[in-house]
């Protein structure tokens, strides 16, 4: 008998229509993943009855049991035709919560270097909402009218007249979190399969400059359920879910390397970034304490927090200075970094206000590097964050 090969692993993602009820997958549902870590715990306690020895007499079955998750993956090319998002964007929707904004894209009436787009037509945008021309990608920071809308930071080449912007989808926060089920099959199928319902995404982390733009995701499942044990007690249906049939799965992965980053009271592109890392936390307290239940029974969000870090090389430019400033005033500067440069293969992470920490001077290598540890973005009501793909 052979050993399982790591690579002969396949991950399916979807969205829940209620709480830990089992999601139904299609071959569009898998996900280009690189690792899926589960932690299935039984919750201990001690025993305190006296056995008249020091021998541990064990545990009754049907205690309270844990599941913990991280799953993660790199920035990748997407087909925007089927199911007009990346293939994980259930997991991003289950970190930020709301429903995807998508837009089809329009016709360019006119543009200006400053970020201020005129449509030809009624645009139907909101603020927040992603905006894709050709490989870039850009936010609507405000609503002039019902055809022009002014960006967070203008295109690096201007759209002409009569230019097609892209379709985009966008991720935002809400107050209620949905629920995912992440499905974990091998080959042979033989082997022992898993899926985790109720997965619940606490954590969400976006690496930008290394070998691959990455993101992780990691929180609460309300249980992991495998093949070898499976009984329709323990899950829907009667027969532990037939993983779909494959289709062609070709996908590229994106440099960490290609991106822009826009930092400042007044947006600037910035040339300089050697490391940053974006987080999103959403605090989540599970129902899994209520007397009658052995699992989580809901989610429980608390309240979010959103940080960037950013490692920088320091230069004697405005802008530069300017954030620094930022940081000893506590003035808020906006933050995006977009990730990837060609259409269907590119992110962007949008931060509307952030109080910069002030940062760390490192100047034990040759040039002179900021370290802005982890600032905290804010907002009014769920929108200190947008993620948009396009």
């Amino acid at each position: 008998m052979a050993y399982i090969s790591s690579n002969a692993n396949r991950f399916y993602t979807a969205l829940e229509s209620a709480y830990g009820s089992v999601a139904t997958i299609t071959a569009s549902n898998r996900i280009p993943a690189v690792k899926l870590t589960v932690q299935n715990q039984l919750e201990t306690t001690n025993r305190k009855d006296k056995t008249g020895s020091r021998t541990f007499p064990g545990l009754p079955a049907g205690g309270r049991r844990r599941t913990a998750f991280e799953l993660q993956t790199y920035l990748t090319s997407w087909q925007r035709a089927i199911g007009g998002g990346p293939a994980y964007g259930p997991l991003f929707q289950a970190a930020l919560g709301a429903v995807p904004q998508q837009f089809a894209g329009g016709t360019v009436a006119s543009a200006t270097s400053a970020g201020r787009v005129a449509f030809g037509a009624a645009h139907g945008l909101s603020v927040g909402q992603g905006v894709a021309a050709g490989g870039e990608l850009r936010f609507v920071a405000a609503i002039v009218d019902t055809v022009t809308v002014q960006l967070n930071a203008p295109f690096t080449t201007t759209p002409a007249t009569g230019a097609t912007l892209g379709a985009s989808i966008t991720y935002s926060p809400s107050t209620e979190l949905p629920s995912a089920t992440i499905f974990d099959y091998w080959d042979p199928s033989t082997a022992v399969q898993r899926f985790l319902p109720g997965a619940a995404v606490d954590q969400l982390e976006i690496r930008v400059n290394g070998d691959f733009h990455e993101f992780r995701f990691s929180g609460m499942a309300q249980d992991v359920v495998d093949s070898s044990s499976y009984t329709s007690t323990v899950a829907d249906g009667p027969s532990f879910p037939a993983e779909p049939g494959l289709l062609a799965f070709d996908y590229s992965v994106v440099p960490g390397n290609l991106g822009q980053a826009w930092l400042g009271s007044t947006p600037t592109q910035f040339f300089t970034i050697t490391n940053a890392s974006l987080v999103l936390k959403n605090n989540l307290d599970m129902r899994m304490n209520e007397f009658g239940s052995s699992l989580p029974l809901c989610i429980s969000p608390g309240q979010r927090t959103v940080t960037a870090a950013v490692d920088l090389y320091s230069q004697d430019d405005t802008a530069t200075a300017g954030l620094y400033q930022a940081a000893r005033q506590q003035s808020p500067v906006s933050v995006m970094f977009q990730l990837g440069e060609a259409a269907g293969q590119v992110m962007a992470v949008y931060l509307d206000s952030v109080i910069p920490q002030v940062p760390e001077f490192n100047d034990g290598k040759n040039r002179l590097q900021w370290q802005f540890r982890p600032s905290r973005a804010q907002g009014t009501v769920n929108n200190e964050i947008a993620v948009a793909f396009g």
